[in-house]
């Protein structure tokens, strides 16, 4: 295709109208995907470019030193991809409604064909190119999906990506993310949502064994499921244990190819303990594998298995649901800690002890939620406030790569009178840990929540109706624990300490 390219020149065209509807597709996939490493490879040199500042060193950072050499080598020469990208855009002077056929055979009937792409066509495709990044890095809206034919249009459609006009079913679906939200609501595949409207219901069972210390997962069928195209589904079913969604989570079924009543009858196999599954969500989606493009989402059940009644292994049904999107700083709650608190009052018991004491027992965390998705390395820091010199601060271990850690360790702070239990402050923040970077999940704050502390308004008196609750409890109940399990907010202002 270079040879074909270097001889007709840069203002050249090719001949496509010989290839197949087939074809014509495959290569429009390939096209697509080659803009979007291209888009990848442009924001990591600019990357690079922030944060080094050596020039030589960037140069082989960059690879720039290999654009070099090849632009030496190949002087003269245009690319198969830009030659069929400048053949498409001359041959697509309208976007709107363009099939494969219109791109490849020179548009439709009664349309001029563009003779040469002009500066302000190139102009335009500058512009979709970037809107097309931006519309990546943006969670797609919670509009409602286009209808299957939107879709049909769309997948044979590159005006997204090599015209001057983004067709608004595709705006925004191709998503891809590591993060992991609470709610029912997750980010961590690669694929394309929002273009086929949810349709159909899946058959799946469930079962744990209680001598293997396995969850059995039996993915039975699905039925009436979208339908992607011309009737080519070719249907797939992944699993999830979130809040985990990174890879050591997932699971898979075979592919099913060409239908939309699939038979699976497969058994998906998780290894934890019984109570591991209290704060684990059961995700099931359904997909068409693209077998050069992106997968198509087709749906998904999630069930909350804490809730589940494990006595019975009967097969059901569930409607699919679409997946909707949050913005990450959108999410209020990373997972939860189980803990107790109690305070026991100077001499209360017999003389003892001999100032107010405070104990807090951190027993474990319940699905922590890191930034990256699956298991964390975390560990629990506290301090009483006021506290200006940040003598006050313990810590616990470090559990390594667990959704559900168990920290199982017990604060002691004594020197209390009663009274400052109306004016201090219990803060306890969950913290990650990535190689030699720290980095604060989110906190509890347990207090009366006045916003003020001896006569000062303070920030950090932000408790929530149900923090206060926990502490107002443990100050009506001397010498007695106090356990209760709260949500671990992201939405804690720091202190200038931390």
């Amino acid at each position: 295709m270079e040879a074909q390219a270097e001889a007709e020149g840069p203002a050249g065209s090719l001949d496509l109208s010989h290839l197949t509807e087939e074809e014509q597709s495959s290569i429009l996939q390939v096209l697509m995907r080659d803009m979007d490493l291209r888009r990848c490879d442009q924001r990591r040199v600019s990357a690079l470019q922030q944060t080094r500042t050596d020039p030589r060193l960037l140069r082989t950072l960059s690879g720039a030193w290999f654009s070099e050499a090849s632009g030496r080598r190949h002087r003269g020469r245009v690319s198969g991809s830009d030659l069929v990208h400048a053949t498409i855009r001359r041959r697509t002077p309208k976007c709107s409604g363009a099939s494969v056929a219109d791109m490849f055979n020179g548009g439709r009937e009664g349309e001029e064909p563009t003779r040469s792409p002009s500066r302000q066509g190139d102009g335009r495709l500058k512009e979709s190119t970037e809107e097309n990044i931006k519309s990546c890095e943006s969670p797609p809206s919670r509009e409602s999906p286009p209808t299957k034919e939107a879709y049909k249009r769309a997948s044979v459609s590159m005006c997204s990506i090599l015209t001057d006009s983004e067709p608004a079913s595709l705006k925004g679906t191709h998503f891809h993310s590591s993060y992991t939200l609470s709610g029912g609501v997750s980010l961590s595949s690669s694929g394309v949502f929002g273009v086929v409207e949810v349709q159909g219901r899946m058959q799946f069972s469930l079962a744990y064994d209680d001598h293997k210390e396995e969850l059995k997962v039996k993915v039975h069928r699905c039925e009436d499921v979208a339908s992607v195209g011309d009737n080519r589904s070719d249907l797939y079913v992944k699993s999830y244990l979130r809040p985990d969604m990174s890879s050591r989570s997932k699971r898979k079924t075979t592919v099913k190819r060409r239908t939309q009543n699939p038979v699976f009858e497969q058994t998906l196999k998780y290894k934890l303990r019984m109570s591991e599954l209290t704060s684990r969500i059961l995700n099931l989606s359904v997909w068409h594998a693209e077998t050069l493009g992106r997968n198509v989402f087709l749906g998904e059940v999630e069930v909350e298995l804490d809730l589940w009644d494990w006595t019975s292994t009967q097969p059901l049904w569930q409607d699919l649901q679409p997946r909707f999107f949050l913005r990450p700083e959108c999410v209020s709650s990373r997972g939860s800690l189980l803990l107790s608190i109690k305070f026991i009052p100077e001499g209360f018991q017999g003389g003892l002890p001999l100032t107010g004491e405070l104990h807090i027992w951190l027993q474990e965390g319940r699905g922590l939620l890191s930034k990256k998705g699956g298991a964390v390395d975390s560990f629990v820091r506290s301090y009483i406030l006021p506290d200006a010199g940040c003598q006050s601060g313990q810590k616990t271990q470090v559990v390594k790569r667990a959704i559900n850690p168990a920290y199982n360790h017990t604060m002691v702070y004594d020197g209390f009178q009663t009274s400052d239990l109306q004016e201090a402050c219990a803060e306890l923040t969950v913290w990650q840990r990535e190689g030699l970077k720290l980095q604060m999940v989110g906190g509890i704050r347990l207090s009366n929540g006045t916003g003020q502390s001896y006569g000062e308004s303070v920030h950090w008196m932000d408790s929530t109706e149900e923090e206060v609750s926990v502490w107002l409890s443990m100050i009506k109940n001397p010498d007695h624990w106090v356990e209760t399990t709260l949500p671990i907010r992201t939405d804690l202002a720091r202190r200038s300490s931390d």
